[in-house]
């Protein structure tokens, strides 16, 4: 995923004047990352826009017949509320403006310099929202997976950051080593005496033992899913449960392992 991407923000315009929503829809263009999903009227529209699309950002009118922009905020959904940016003809609405939590508030007419402020402020908001969802999604996992609370892999996890682990892996065949970075394996299995190490899309042979690569993996990343088999946690996208019982993970590769029954126990969660 390019940067572009990550930082782009699929963005609301709600105001009740038209040619405020035209204006501002029309700065926004100049905007690369911001992508404007629909515009909105008044309250009603603006809710039934926020549900369907779940916005990353919503530019709001404070000032609207019937229902005002502060008001309208008591009704979105805990679990679909946006990054809010106010926009008003008054400055004194800016206090109660951030009570709310808006990100950042616009004055009418909205300067370009203004919204190119407000705009990276919701991208630097959005990473922050982003990077606390896959530290939490990585903290449930390794709870899983270890069957330790999420106060103990927290520790581990803090620990860890403090302990020396190999950034790579020297794998040598014949008069050749290859390096390579630990952050790009996606999982390791056993065969026989050697150990394949499964790096974006190739597969690496290595003379080691299990043990010995997980002396030297950070364990807060890398865990054993299987008797023969280590994972990068951060490679995990889902948790599946099959009805025969069994348990797989399907990684950013789009490789499916098959879970031990023996840490199926730990996953029930996720199913």
């Amino acid at each position: 995923m390019s940067a572009v991407d990550q930082d782009g923000l699929k963005t609301i315009i709600v105001d009740d004047e038209e040619l405020a929503r035209q204006g501002l829809a029309l700065r926004l263009q100049a905007f690369s990352n911001v992508e404007v999903v629909r515009e909105a009227r008044n309250a009603k529209e603006a809710l039934e826009a926020i549900t369907i699309h779940e916005p990353d950002l919503v530019f709001l009118d404070i000032q609207m017949p019937g229902m005002t922009g502060l008001e309208l905020l008591s009704e979105i959904q805990v679990d679909v509320m946006p990054m809010i940016v106010f926009i008003t003809a008054f400055d004194t609405f800016a206090v109660e403006a951030f009570k709310v939590h808006a990100i950042d508030y616009l004055l009418k007419p909205v300067e370009v310099d203004r919204l190119s402020e407000a705009i990276a402020r919701a991208v630097r908001q959005k990473r922050v929202i982003s990077l606390s969802k896959e530290k939490q999604k990585l903290l449930d996992l390794a709870s899983s997976l270890t069957g330790k609370s999420h106060s103990a892999v927290g520790e581990l996890i803090y620990n860890s950051e403090g302990a020396v682990y190999s950034d790579r892996l020297a794998i040598k065949d014949g008069s050749t080593t290859t390096f390579v970075p630990v952050r790009d394996i996606d999982w390791i299995d056993a065969a026989g005496d050697y150990m394949c190490v499964h790096v974006k899309g190739e597969t690496h042979i290595m003379r080691t033992t299990m043990r010995e690569l997980e002396s030297i993996l950070n364990p807060a990343i890398f865990q054993r899913v299987h008797r023969s088999t280590i994972v990068n946690l951060k490679k995990v996208m889902k948790v599946s449960s099959h009805i025969n019982g069994e348990y797989y993970l399907t990684l950013t590769c789009g490789s499916s392992l098959k879970m031990s029954r023996s840490y199926k126990d730990k996953v029930k969660h996720f199913s």
